[in-house]
C-alpha cells in the first residue's frame, strides 16, 4: 500500500465540511457523515471489546470490524460492498453461539460482565446505525443487504455478549419488571 496519508491534517475541514473518497465535499452534519461516523464509532467499541475478551472471539470481531470499513467504503462510495454472503457468515456465527446458551425466558439486563458491558454498548450503537440507514435510505437509495447485515449484526452482538459473559462465569442479570415485583 503507497503512502496515503503524509500528512493527518490538512485544514481543508475547518470550514465544517469533510472529503469523500470521490473528492466531493459535504457538510460535516450531513446525515451520510453521521452514519459514517456512528459506523466508525461501532467499529472502535468493538476494539474495546476485543481487548477484554477472549481470543477465541477475536477473529469473528476483527471480520465484522473489515466488514465495517467496508460498509463506510460502500456509503462513501455508492460501491455494493456487503452482499448475501456476509450476512450468511453472520448468521452462521450466531447459530453456532447460540447453541452453547440457554434459551431466554426473560429479557436482560446489559452487563455480565466488563466485556460483555462493552459488548451492549456496541449493540445498541449498531441499532443506532440501523436506524440512521433507514433515515438515509429514504434520501438516496441504499443496497438492501446493507440495512440487513446491519440488523443482523445487532443481533449477533446481542448473543455474543451472552456468550461472552458465559465464557468468563458470569451471570446474566434478568430484568425485574415492576409488574412483577408487587
Amino acid at each position: 500500500m503507497a503512502n496515503r496519508l503524509t500528512k493527518i491534517y490538512t485544514r481543508t475541514g475547518d470550514d465544517g465540511s469533510t472529503g469523500m473518497a470521490d473528492g466531493t465535499r459535504v457538510a460535516k452534519d450531513d446525515l451520510l457523515v453521521h452514519v459514517i461516523g456512528e459506523v466508525d464509532e461501532l467499529n472502535s467499541q468493538l476494539a474495546v471489546v476485543a481487548c477484554h475478551t477472549a481470543d477465541n472471539f477475536s477473529e469473528s470481531i476483527k471480520t465484522i470490524q473489515n466488514e465495517l470499513f467496508n460498509i463506510g467504503a460502500e456509503l462513501t462510495l455508492g460501491q455494493v460492498m456487503i452482499k448475501q454472503e456476509n450476512i450468511d457468515r453472520l448468521e452462521k456465527n450466531l447459530d453456532e453461539l447460540n447453541q452453547s446458551l440457554a434459551p431466554l425466558k426473560e429479557f436482560i439486563l446489559p452487563g455480565g460482565g466488563l466485556a460483555a458491558s462493552h459488548c451492549h454498548v456496541a449493540r445498541a450503537i449498531c441499532r443506532r446505525i440501523e436506524r440512521s440507514l433507514v433515515s438515509l435510505d429514504k434520501r438516496a437509495f441504499l443496497n438492501k443487504y446493507l440495512k440487513a447485515y446491519v440488523n443482523r449484526l445487532s443481533d449477533y452482538l446481542f448473543v455474543l455478549a451472552r456468550a461472552i459473559s458465559k465464557t468468563e462465569g458470569k451471570d446474566e442479570v434478568y430484568w425485574q419488571s415492576e409488574r412483577l415485583r408487587k
